[in-house]
């Protein structure tokens, strides 16, 4: 089996508290729940979480698991989502930024589901993605590029329709869209740790 030395090939991921591309302490290999290889250890600056999409030397090591998957309007027994999951939705190009968030809701003990941009184009049963309607609760990750999603952009039309809260994780400088605008806003890169503190305190209201 083929091992891989860190410490020769440092990796590289972008921290959301430090707001700058760091070197990843403790890097460990790991999967998504879609089974896509994503690298997950620590700032090296300020000791949070830090969430690298992309395969390393060092998957070679550990077993691609099954995705997991949620009904898909004609097949039975597919996995439910735990009780009060949060669907985090965001712009593919702030994917990693997402992860880091889902990371450390799970760290506290909330479960998340990442919207699954490979699944835009499926007619679902009844119009929407089933982790939409079983999920409670959204963060939307606000950006010019989640402003630009269609698929980000229908995924929130679909909670807010439904009558379900919605707060929003902001990364970069941009207004909320008019319907939401109310909704309980958070700046991620002022003050992550503060942020992400308010953050958890609206969704579990």
């Amino acid at each position: 089996m083929d091992t891989f030395d860190y410490d020769d090939d440092p990796i590289e991921g972008y921290c959301v508290r430090c707001r700058e591309s760091v070197e990843i302490e403790k890097p460990q290999a790991v999967w998504t729940r879609k089974g896509m290889p994503a690298t997950r250890g620590e700032c090296s600056m300020c000791g949070g979480t830090v969430f690298r999409m992309g395969k390393t030397d060092a998957h070679r090591e550990s077993q691609r698991p099954e995705a997991v998957e949620i009904g898909d309007g004609g097949k039975r027994n597919r996995p439910r989502l735990e009780r009060d999951t949060v669907y985090v939705v965001y712009a593919a190009a702030d994917e990693a930024i997402a992860r880091q968030l889902a990371e450390d809701l799970t760290n506290v003990g909330v479960a998340s589901w990442l919207h699954e941009h490979e699944s835009d184009e499926v007619q679902w049963a009844g119009g929407a993605h089933p982790a939409l309607k079983e999920c409670s609760k959204m963060v939307y990750v606000l950006s010019p590029a989640a402003l630009a999603d269609e698929a980000v952009t229908a995924s929130w039309q679909f909670f807010k329709s439904e009558r379900k809260p919605i707060v929003i994780a902001q990364l970069e400088r941009a207004d909320p869209p008019d319907a939401i605008r109310r909704s309980p806003r958070f700046d991620m890169t002022a003050n992550y740790r503060s942020a992400f503190r308010q953050m958890l305190q609206a969704l579990s209201s």
